[in-house]
């Protein structure tokens, strides 16, 4: 763990190219934290249960990328919600990330999107917003940082959704940071630190796009 630096978009994306990721906590100064061990979702590790990809199949939702990353920010934030138990970070338990997605914190991950590193995905049942997540692309990772939903299972959507995308995009790995019992049904597990820091050296340079395509969910069950 370490303290203090800044949020600026130079110091941001060094640390995540480190795996490096910050943490706010109240009244003290900004730390910033490597788990060991890591948790990740290999790509095509994305568990889904039958009613999920009953959903899958029966809601007529559509997926984009990067079309309201603003709007999924916000609906990250505002959920209520502690996020990962014994953690309060939130990350991608599913729950929300009020207590940590700070107005500095928000600010700094839309300069990220505004320069190209910080990424939406977005759940739509028609033109309506239902769920969705954001993260920090670095090569061939997907760090995602909160996901939220505002219609049952759009949020486990949005996260396989992604895993597609990203394996389609030439992408390896889904970094949820640390495994939660939510995320451990979804697919997560624990990767060593050492083995983790290896990986992400080797592919964080790769090119590596989301398609930003709208597309129907029923594709993925």
């Amino acid at each position: 763990m370490g303290i203090g630096a800044d949020l600026e978009p130079a110091t941001l994306v060094d640390a995540y190219r480190r795996g490096i990721f910050p943490w706010p906590h109240p009244g003290a100064p900004l730390p910033w934290f490597s788990p060991d061990p890591r948790g990740v979702i290999p790509l095509d590790g994305v568990r889904r249960a039958r009613s999920l990809r009953a959903r899958l199949r029966r809601s007529g939702w559509e997926t984009t990328v990067d079309r309201a990353f603003a709007a999924v920010l916000a609906g990250c934030a505002d959920r209520p919600g502690v996020g990962a138990p014994g953690s309060g970070r939130g990350d991608l338990a599913g729950q929300g990330g009020g207590t940590w997605i700070t107005p500095p914190m928000r600010a700094a991950y839309q300069r990220l999107h505004d320069l190209g590193h910080a990424h939406s995905l977005e759940v739509w049942a028609g033109d309506e917003l239902v769920g969705g997540l954001y993260g920090v692309g670095v090569g061939g990772v997907f760090t995602g940082e909160s996901m939220f939903h505002l219609a049952s299972d759009a949020s486990k959507v949005a996260l396989v959704d992604l895993a597609a995308r990203l394996a389609e995009a030439g992408g390896r790995l889904i970094d949820v940071q640390m495994v939660t019992p939510h995320l451990a049904s979804l697919g997560a597990r624990d990767l060593p630190r050492a083995e983790f820091l290896d990986l992400l050296a080797r592919v964080r340079d790769d090119p590596v796009r989301l398609s930003t395509d709208r597309l129907p969910v029923a594709r993925l069950s």
